[in-house]
């Protein structure tokens, strides 16, 4: 009985040797592919304290870099406003993202004043554009509102795919103040200009420039000098100054040694100043007094220049490739400057007869 138990065991064996050895023999099996790894983030319900993870990049306004619950999906709108002496106080600067400054005739200055992640109910006086403004807004693929303008520098805006808001064309949103004198009297409406986007605008705007995640951090505090006072001289009839306001965090503007104030008597005010040195030439237009029309080259163009934050300033060294493409600045060491979150006003300065000292 052991003998057949063994004889049967031993067959079994050798059967079982003979099926793997077969089994080796044929052809080989594909091995499966793993699995790729997925990341399945529930979508929060009512009431779900938790919800999906917050991202590392937080949300911000892309024309200051503050930091927001909520970006409004609405394009940018840059209204040309007026310094004149006539013209001021001005309404609607203080709750500008960007604001910058350029020297028209007479050596007399104006602002392109854009708006996004605030929006004014009135901005005053509005005046005409300048053949400097296709370069400045051209990035922002938002709208401009004026009070008209020559028909060359109204076509090159709208042929760099700006829309435009002309109030010599009867478009909605401009009013004359009673209480001031032509032509420093034309009042926009901002959320009026805002409803005639024509739906091919990019909205929101794309960021103008780079902006560090907290006040302090930007290139200006962490890298540059102590910089208690910013003396711009735009031209003989212009001198802005900037005094930092160390409690409040920002520099205050004054228009030569009279503060710069809103009408409502808000101090115009910004968490960072760039200053550029710009070539300036006169073009073969004129105003209505025989003035030749200035223009700053921006695009296709490099310079120096300073940006001011947190009580120090910075140099720097700006490029612009083209109308469409926002300017670019890099610190000394060649990486691209932050600017602080915040609004910025922006200092076009005529290389050669202009000027700016930080002290």
């Amino acid at each position: 009985m052991t003998t057949c138990w063994t004889t049967v065991v031993r067959a079994t064996a050798a059967a079982l040797a003979m099926v793997l050895a077969l089994a080796a023999c044929g052809p080989d099996r594909p091995e499966e592919p793993e699995p790729t790894p997925t990341t399945t983030v529930d979508a929060p319900v009512r009431g779900d304290r938790n919800g999906p993870p917050k991202p590392d990049v937080p949300l911000v306004w892309p024309l200051t870099g503050v930091r927001t619950e909520k970006v409004e999906n609405r394009p940018a709108v840059s209204v040309k406003i007026e310094n004149a002496v006539e013209a001021r106080p001005q309404r609607g600067l203080v709750e500008a993202d960007i604001v910058w400054e350029e020297v028209v005739e007479g050596g007399i200055t104006r602002f392109v004043a854009t708006y996004h992640s605030k929006i004014p109910d009135a901005v005053e006086p509005v005046r005409s554009v300048r053949p400097m403004d296709p370069a400045i807004v051209a990035p922002l693929d938002g709208i401009l509102a004026f009070s008209g303008g020559q028909g060359p520098f109204i076509a090159a805006i709208e042929r760099e795919g700006t829309q435009t808001v002309i109030m010599d064309d009867g478009d909605p949103g401009f009013t004359r103040d009673p209480g001031r004198v032509a032509p420093h009297n034309v009042i926009g409406s901002v959320p009026t200009f805002l409803e005639q986007a024509d739906g091919r605008r990019t909205s929101p705007p794309p960021a103008q420039f780079e902006y560090a995640r907290k006040p302090g951090e930007g290139s200006a505090p962490r890298a540059g000098k102590p910089a208690r006072e910013v003396d711009v001289r735009l031209s003989r009839a212009q001198r802005t100054v900037w005094t930092w306001d160390a409690e409040n965090k920002r520099y205050l503007r004054s228009e030569g040694l009279a503060a710069s104030v809103a009408a409502d008597g808000r101090r115009h005010s910004a968490r960072n100043v760039l200053v550029l040195a710009t070539e300036v030439f006169n073009t073969k237009w004129v105003d209505p007094s025989g003035a030749p029309v200035p223009e700053h080259r921006l695009a296709e163009r490099t310079g120096e220049g300073t940006l001011v934050s947190m009580g120090r300033s910075i140099p720097v060294r700006w490029s612009k490739k083209d109308h469409q493409a926002p300017i670019v600045l890099r610190t000394p060491n060649g990486k691209e400057a932050l600017l602080d979150p915040g609004n910025t006003w922006i200092e076009l300065v005529p290389r050669g007869t202009g000027s700016w000292t930080p002290r």
